[in-house]
């Protein structure tokens, strides 16, 4: 499988973008005035202990105050492995695959409650996990990670772990080997996949500076109780560097003399071998243009989408959940209904896949498949549904489908979804997506002259100022009952159309 990292870098914007076999299969968007939050790490004061939740807000001097769950909160390492020993629990193993976002405790936590651990006006260290979204603060853990090109290092775990995508059982004892060997103390860590045959010098210089990192960040907690941010993640463009250029990516261009110079000086530090693999793109057009991206942006933000047969799925954003629509469109198939239907599910289903990992839409997802009356058949679709989803980096559970031919499933979410980051609610619409029709809106003015304007003495005009759709539905369609309301309010009805009005906006006086 060959692989491209296309970073498009400004100063207000960058966008990194990962091709895989020629198709954009991940879009990373950072601006400049809202730099993503995920992997900071910050000395946070708790503002109120919520112990029916068992969790607490903590000011970390963001807009709205963050969340933090009590599986995520810790004394002292060695208090929170006491506390693990003393409620009886097991520390279970941490074998992970790529580390993109900061590491949670996995081990339950019933023995303990937020009460016990926190109480207002505490300082405590924290690393946001989860971006803010919507109405919703940003999601904390004081279980800090620390992410290296090769190695996360987790100092309130004491474990040593390596990459799933490792397979190699000798590879993986030796690098686990390398780790117990040069590990200073009982920090944890998680040996990432690029590390596959690295060199034990290697790993030993980034042990040290991630060491040195964290030993920074702790003077830095130390020396004051105010909110305040302790250490800020690297840039994007560093980020896709660190986190994206593995053994299936093949090269790295940017369009940034600058961002080329940052990249190559982040090489030369951590992964001197790709700098051949990194390019300066000089080309005419934009980037993204150049490489056809640009125009999955803009699929990306459309609701339809259509599929090769004909048939297409619709992707609608709710508060709540994602809802997912498959429709057979205009394809007729060749042979037989249920045949057609299954091979629209099918075709459905990599789409969907697609489209969830390149929107970055996470949270409570439901799909309406076409009904299959075939039990294989649903199986099918089922099965095919979770090996779309086996490279997909970030967590899912799917569950099977019902006999309705619906499919729950969840997908972590870390950040803001490709819709939310581009645009905003319809300031037109309000956010609901419809509009209250002209022939709706003329039936509101008539109700609201027989409330208002029967009782007035006789004589005299109505301006009625409407959107000119309205004026024009008043003025033809529903011309008669205006000169009905005219008789019975026994004035004289004027109506007059307004540009800058609103489509729903009106007002009458007399």
């Amino acid at each position: 499988m060959s692989g491209e990292l296309i970073i498009n870098s400004r100063s207000y914007e960058t966008r990194v973008a990962l091709v895989e076999n020629g198709v954009v299969v991940e879009l990373h968007i950072e601006r400049d005035s809202g730099r993503g939050l995920v992997g900071n790490i910050y000395r946070g004061r708790v503002v109120r202990v919520l112990p029916g939740m068992q969790a607490a807000f903590v000011d970390v001097s963001l807009e709205r105050t963050a969340f933090l769950y009590v599986s995520d909160v810790y004394r002292d390492v060695s208090d929170f492995e006491q506390m693990m020993l003393d409620a009886g629990e097991v520390n279970e193993t941490l074998d992970t695959g790529e580390i993109e976002a900061p590491l949670k405790r996995q081990s339950g936590h019933s023995g303990f409650q937020i009460e016990d651990l926190l109480h207002e006006g505490q300082s405590i260290m924290v690393q946001v996990s989860k971006e803010p979204l919507g109405n919703k603060g940003a999601r904390l853990t004081s279980h800090v990670s620390l992410p290296g090109r090769h190695l996360v290092l987790m100092p309130t775990v004491d474990h040593i772990g390596v990459s799933r995508k490792i397979e190699d059982r000798e590879e993986r004892e030796r690098l686990k080997g390398i780790i117990r060997d040069i590990n200073p103390g009982s920090f944890g860590f998680i040996v990432r996949t690029v590390a596959e045959n690295t060199s034990k010098e290697k790993l030993a210089a980034e042990m040290d500076f991630l060491l040195k990192l964290w030993g920074n960040i702790r003077g830095k907690m130390e020396k004051g109780n105010n909110p305040d941010l302790l250490y800020k993640d690297l840039t994007i463009a560093l980020r896709a560097v660190r986190d994206l250029f593995t053994r299936e990516v093949d090269r790295l261009i940017v369009d940034s003399v600058d961002a080329y110079e940052k990249i190559m000086a982040f090489i030369e530090t951590f992964a001197p071998r790709l700098k051949y693999s990194v390019e300066l793109y000089e080309g005419a057009g934009p980037i993204f243009d150049a490489f056809g991206i640009e125009i999955e942006v803009s699929r990306a933000l459309g609701n339809k989408i259509w599929l090769k047969s004909g048939g297409y799925i619709v992707i609608e954003l709710t508060e709540a959940l994602t809802s997912i629509d498959v429709n057979t469109g205009s394809y007729v198939g060749k042979r037989n209904l249920e045949e057609t239907i299954l091979k629209t599910n099918l075709e459905a289903v990599k789409e969907i896949a697609y489209q969830l990992r390149f929107r970055n839409i996470g949270g409570l997802i439901v799909i309406d498949f076409i009904d299959m009356e075939k039990i294989s058949n649903r199986e099918r679709v089922s099965m095919v549904l979770k090996e779309a989803f086996s490279k997909d980096k970030a967590k899912t559970n799917i569950l099977p489908m019902s006999d309705l031919g619906l499919i729950e499933m969840t997908r972590k979410r870390t950040r803001a979804n490709l819709n939310r980051l581009l645009s905003e609610p319809c300031a037109y619409c309000e956010g609901r997506g419809t509009l209250k029709s002209a022939k709706t809106i003329c039936y509101e003015i008539f109700r609201d002259l027989e409330r208002d304007c029967m009782h007035l003495d006789e004589g005299g005009n109505l301006h009625i100022r409407v959107n000119p759709e309205v004026d024009k539905m008043l003025r033809e369609e529903e011309q008669g009952p205006v000169m009905d309301l005219e008789k019975r309010t026994g004035k004289r009805i004027i109506i007059i159309g307004k540009e800058h009005f609103h489509q729903e906006q009106y007002s009458i006086e007399l």
